[in-house]
């Protein structure tokens, strides 16, 4: 039935729907393992969701075969039946899977490079669940809602993924915006609780303020999260996750005051600490994005759990003017590495003719 229903409409036009991608600070927090122990400190994520947005399209295809292509990604094609969802695309299979749906080919053009660390498959996710269910009508059980959407994509990702996921990624990309995601004392609370530490009318002082950087190798992000979760199952380092939640909120409550000075202080300790536990979140040449940075009196901060992939700074308009022309000479030694342009996307999650307040 739901093929039926999705060679029709993608026959009559194909369907679209985009979502943004992100940076981070007190990732990790985000996944049951750490947010359950530490509620006491109320443990948050904050996120800023950027004007780069990863777009999936939905295009009729030969019956019974799902062909997914995403730049910097081999295209694959398989049945619907059979899909790998263990391959570097396998992440839009599975939700293609959870849909039931066939014949189709998604194509997904992201504005971010590909694996940057700033969300990009978890964003694309919401994207193609956003798409689909537009696409096969309310009938789904989605009906649009953003908060459905994102636990849907947590969830197919999750089951997948091998390993615990977060919600920060997913939030951003359907959310938009500059906030702090507040994570549950009890599973029979809501999954998150957001709050817009900046509104839109504050976002050209934010960006002004801030650097990204592409460092030109992507990143692998199972590696340091699965060490970070292994650790701290393991009884070790969990005071300093306490510390990490604690810096965390302190930078959510310096960028909602406009504090800029308290805010690079913040997010340094929280780098310093995660830097104590895996050296490895920057590499020769984040090091050296992130020493400049500090000696312009600025923090810096890997996106997602670092090992490659972006980089971001915060610090004093001024500050940061003069780091901008440094950070462009480290990362003019590496090809492919380069500035990212820094704008705040206010929506998040837009699906082709549907009003931001009908999703």
């Amino acid at each position: 039935m739901a093929e039926k229903v999705l060679k029709k409409v993608l026959e009559s036009h194909p369907v679209e729907a985009s979502a943004a991608c992100r940076i981070d600070c007190g990732g990790t927090l985000d996944i049951k393992t750490f947010h359950y122990p530490l509620r006491h400190l109320s443990p948050c994520t904050f996120n800023i969701a950027l004007n780069m947005k990863t777009r999936v399209r939905l295009f009729p295809y030969s019956s019974n075969l799902i062909k997914v292509s995403s730049r910097g990604f081999q295209t694959e094609e398989h049945p619907a039946d059979s899909a790998p969802f263990n391959s570097p695309l396998g992440l839009m299979f599975a939700v293609a899977a959870y849909f039931g749906a066939e014949g189709v080919h998604i194509e997904i053009v992201s504005e971010s490079p590909p694996r940057s660390a700033l969300g990009g498959s978890s964003t694309a996710a919401v994207a193609l669940i956003a798409a689909l269910s537009t696409a096969l009508g309310e009938d789904n059980g989605l009906g649009g809602g953003r908060e459905k959407i994102v636990l849907l994509a947590h969830a197919i990702e999750e089951a997948v993924a091998g390993v615990p996921c977060g919600l920060q990624d997913q939030l951003a990309a359907a959310y938009g915006g500059v906030h702090a995601w507040y994570w549950p004392s009890r599973p029979t609370e809501p999954p998150f609780e957001g709050i817009e530490v900046l509104t839109e009318r504050n976002y050209g002082e934010l960006e002004s303020r801030l650097l990204v950087a592409y460092c030109g190798i992507p990143h692998e992000s199972r590696n340091i999260n699965s060490k970070w979760v292994n650790q701290f199952v393991a009884g070790k380092a969990r005071s300093l996750w306490a510390e990490i939640a604690t810096s965390t909120n302190a930078f959510v409550r310096a960028v909602g005051a406009k504090d800029w000075p308290a805010a690079v202080h913040a997010v340094s300790k929280e780098v310093e600490i995660r830097r104590k536990m895996t050296p490895e979140v920057f590499d020769e040449m984040g090091t050296a994005l992130l020493e400049s940075a500090l000696a312009q009196g600025c923090g810096a901060r890997f996106t997602g759990s670092g090992g490659g992939g972006c980089i971001w700074s915060l610090g004093e308009k001024e500050n940061i003017g003069k780091l901008r022309p440094v950070w462009h000479d480290i990362l003019s030694q590496r090809d492919g590495a380069g500035l990212l342009e820094v704008k705040v996307h206010p929506i998040g999650l837009e699906i082709a003719g549907v009003a931001k307040g009908h999703i």
